[in-house]
């Protein structure tokens, strides 16, 4: 095998690299220090069958993990999806019971309101009573008033009367 790899290495031109059934890793960074700068397409030489069988011994590496790390993914996201919900759900609760605070705040004040607002009835009812009161009173003087005005000028035209009739009439001639 080693002499096949020596005659296609003295029938190739010096600046190519020599012919190999399967590149390692270490080959290839050798080839690629040691050669002229050469476009990639020239220099790399890869066997179908070693880049099928890395691959495959890649994926039989990391597969495993990467599907045991997918299941783990979607139970933590099922479990966060859970949480959230849950989560959620005490928020609303909360909201509720800060509502319930906001309502029964509410109903304080509006007892408050309430209160104030029979105390103003109370007294705009008193306040009728008394102005009733005062208006019947008023009413009262007023008519007192016009009586004692009503005597007055019937006391005066009594006295203008009493005068008319002491004062002296002449007698008539006859």
């Amino acid at each position: 095998m080693e002499e096949e790899e020596e005659e296609a290495r003295e029938n190739q031109p010096s600046n190519s690299p020599p012919p190999r059934s399967e590149p390692c890793c270490n080959d290839l960074k050798e080839t690629s220090q040691d050669l002229p700068p050469v476009a990639m397409e020239e220099v790399v030489m890869i066997n179908k069958k070693a880049v099928d069988k890395l691959t495959e011994g890649l994926l039989s590496h990391y597969l495993p993990d990467l599907q045991n790390s997918k299941l783990t993914l979607q139970e933590l996201t099922q479990n966060q999806v859970v949480l959230l919900d849950t989560l959620d759900q005490e928020v609303t609760k909360f909201r509720e019971c800060n509502g319930l605070l906001d309502l029964n705040s509410l109903f304080t004040e509006a007892k408050v309101y309430h209160h104030k607002l029979v105390n103003i009835r109370k007294e705009m009812l008193m306040l009728h009573e008394k102005t009733t009161k005062l208006k019947k009173r008023a009413l009262k003087l007023q008519l007192q008033k016009q009586k004692e005005a009503l005597e007055k000028e019937q006391q005066r035209e009594k006295e203008l009367e009493r005068e008319r009739q002491l004062i002296a009439k002449p007698a008539r001639r006859t």
